[in-house]
């Protein structure tokens, strides 16, 4: 087989019912038929994947490796997302646990349009790790945002982005936050020599967020904020490839709707389809991704792969302010903390918070 992508599935079934369950994963991921059925010589030798192995990990959980054709694909992202889990995520006993490409699969998934290396430029960091907050909560106004964000730039916050539940809204219309937090940014950068960036939240229909995409870059906005799983992961692909050149931070919001493992959805899949930075739940957070999980999926987007820049990990949900060095020894210094909640929570205070936050990422590796 030419170009075969190599996908694993966990399969919750009996052991004896594993391998007709893997046949029937296989089948159905491209021809959807059953083998019998299958009489035309190109489609046997072309489109008919295989199943490379069959394990029990665990008692009533299979793990199955098959391997099926680039070729199905037709080298179009939606489609690369139909042959991995289009029918059989339907099934519930299946979950999609890892994806290998062929290296050809580079000529039509964009990756990193900056990667690593573009984002410690844009802020102005070239090896030490660096820090993301969130402008929160829904219900501020553009002005009150803003004044927000001057605070954040004044106490070292690299990243300040749009928190994700901050879309068009009435009381608080895209243009006007991105027009008035953009040159409060910018002018917070003048004065204090920081480099910092702002990162509005994309999302809407296709002509909208196409509408905000164009007003934030005539704004001067460097970086913006996707939500591919609402959205659409071809989306993201198509602004990171043929859209203005700005720092994209995935975020994994809906991303819980799919039966993926997150190393491969927010690590894997986000880096492939364009995302520069992967926002995801740290372990012992307010959400459930095990420490393992985590490692895994920063390894996922760091580790080199030919036609695809590194990305970087973006840990958030709920991380405490006492557990900055912990989490700093855990993702060493290709890593952007992301903290909300723990300096929101100190009311008047949270410029000092923040403040402090920034010195201690800053000096764990000077």
């Amino acid at each position: 087989m030419k170009d075969p992508i190599r996908i694993t599935y966990r399969l919750s079934c009996p052991k004896e019912e594993a391998e007709a369950r893997a046949e029937a994963i296989l089948l159905e991921q491209t021809v959807e038929l059953p083998r019998a059925a299958v009489r035309n010589r190109f489609v046997e030798r072309n489109i008919l994947g295989k199943i490379e192995s069959i394990q029990q990990v665990d008692e009533g959980l299979s793990e199955v490796i098959m391997n099926q054709p680039l070729a199905a694909t037709g080298n179009n992202s939606a489609q690369l997302l139909n042959v991995l889990f289009g029918n059989v995520s339907l099934q519930p006993d299946v979950m999609l646990y890892d994806v290998e490409l062929p290296e050809a699969a580079a000529q039509f998934l964009p990756g990193p349009a900056l990667g690593t290396k573009g984002v410690r430029q844009l802020v102005g960091a070239e090896e030490r790790p660096m820090t993301m907050t969130a402008l929160k909560p829904m219900g501020l106004k553009p002005s009150e945002l803003a004044d927000l964000a001057t605070s954040f730039v004044e106490s070292g916050i690299d990243i300040i982005k749009d928190d994700h539940g901050l879309a068009d809204h009435d009381f608080c219309p895209y243009m006007d936050r991105v027009a008035y937090v953009q040159e409060a940014v910018v002018k917070a950068n003048e004065r204090t020599g920081m480099n910092a960036i702002y990162a509005p939240n994309v999302i809407g229909s296709l002509m909208e967020m196409l509408q905000q995409i164009s007003f934030a870059a005539e704004v001067g906005v460097k970086a913006i904020m996707f939500e591919p799983m609402l959205t659409g992961l071809p989306m993201m692909a198509e602004i990171a490839s043929a859209g203005p050149r700005m720092a994209i931070l995935g975020h994994p919001a809906f991303g819980g709707a799919t039966r993926m493992a997150p190393e491969l959805m927010n690590g894997k899949l986000f880096r492939w389809y364009g995302a520069d930075a992967a926002i995801f739940p740290n372990f012992g957070g307010r959400f459930t991704y095990t420490e393992d999980e985590c490692h895994r999926l920063a390894q996922a987007v760091r580790e080199p792969m030919t036609g695809f820049k590194t990305c970087l990990p973006v840990p958030a949900g709920g991380i405490a302010f006492d557990r900055v060095d912990e989490v700093l020894d855990f993702y060493g210094r290709d890593v952007i903390l992301l903290m909300g909640g723990s300096l929101y929570i100190a009311g008047e205070d949270m410029p000092a918070r923040a403040k402090e936050f920034t010195d201690r990422v800053r000096a764990k590796f000077a």
